[in-house]
């Protein structure tokens, strides 16, 4: 599939998520606009759309830069116990620090992120058993401990329903001066693009990088935090996307290959697209109700990841 393809489809759908909605604004008023539609469009329907773009690119390459560090197509920040871990940091800071901002919170759901996906790849050393499957089962045990943990002081103290705002994803309640927080993913982006080939490397296993006179610990290191710190943005401010860090690596693997700087914009693109029309759905299927995005994005990543699995069985992979 061509980049150009998919820039051109990602433009189109961008153009429609503009317009799609209860409040009737229509592109043929865009250049007679009211002051209701102007508030509409740039309070609410724009910072909307970029939250979408910057989530679904960003989620997408911190799946890719996950599957190429641990070698397995079927981890993802999902299946490796790094969204329960920062969900479980976000769960700490408002315990300890009521008070604390967006900044703060997303301090500590990045420590916490971090961590957990330092003790996931601790725990992939030690396992000489790697499956594809049994990998990310592994992971999805982890993350389910924590989650059990995350859920257990929740309740205790009467945080249950905070801390399930951030169980499912949702781009409804996103409006001007809450997604910016998003806005730190892009340099982390850009860091994975700069890192991209030495992440090629090191995919290839710790010997074999060492060889070739890589410092595999320490690339390994700024992949992981580029990961913990993605993944802690975007459940702050949008919540979880199941499925969409391990969907589209796999997607663009089929046609791209795996060498990971050739792969990115690919990665990236298509996330965003896939995330667009996944919230565009949402919003029409019982309009003028909404679907959370959570839903939708798990519902259809569900089915796609129930297909390559069956693909790579049948593959013999």
């Amino acid at each position: 599939m061509k980049l150009r393809y998919l820039v051109s489809l990602l433009i189109i759908l961008s153009f429609v998520s503009l317009f799609v909605g209860v409040s009737n604004v229509s592109p043929l008023d865009i250049f007679q606009l009211t002051e209701d539609q102007k508030e509409i469009l740039f309070i609410s329907r724009f910072p909307r759309l970029m939250s979408i773009l910057i989530a679904g690119m960003s989620m997408s390459i911190v799946g890719l830069i996950m599957q190429q560090l641990s070698r397995n197509k079927f981890v993802s920040p999902t299946t490796a116990g790094t969204m329960d871990s920062a969900r479980l940091g976000v769960l700490v800071a408002l315990l300890l620090f009521p008070a604390a901002g967006m900044l703060e919170k997303m301090a500590i759901a990045f420590i916490f992120a971090l961590l957990g996906t330092f003790i996931f790849m601790k725990i992939l050393d030690k396992i000489k058993f790697k499956d594809a499957i049994f990998i990310p089962l592994v992971g999805l045990m982890f993350g389910n401990i924590v989650g059990s943990l995350t859920t257990f002081f929740a309740y205790k103290y009467d945080l249950i329903q905070s801390i399930g705002s951030w169980l499912h994803g949702d781009f409804s309640m996103i409006i001007k001066g809450r997604y910016e927080l998003l806005y730190i993913s892009i340099p982390a982006v850009i860091l994975a693009y700069l890192f991209a080939n030495r992440f090629t490397i090191a995919g290839m296993g710790e010997d074999f990088a060492t060889n070739l006179g890589l410092n595999y610990k320490h690339v390994v290191n700024i992949g992981l935090i580029i990961v913990a710190l993605v993944s802690a943005v975007v459940l702050l401010t949008v919540g979880t996307l199941p499925f969409l860090g391990l969907i589209i690596p796999n997607i663009v693997s089929i046609y791209q290959g795996d060498h990971l700087k050739n792969s990115l914009q690919h990665t990236a693109v298509l996330g965003a697209v896939f995330v667009l029309v996944c919230d565009i759905f949402g919003r029409i299927i019982i309009f003028p109700y909404e679907v959370s995005i959570g839903l939708t994005v798990g519902v259809i990543g569900s089915g796609i990841f129930l297909y390559l699995l069956l693909r790579r069985r049948a593959h013999g992979l």
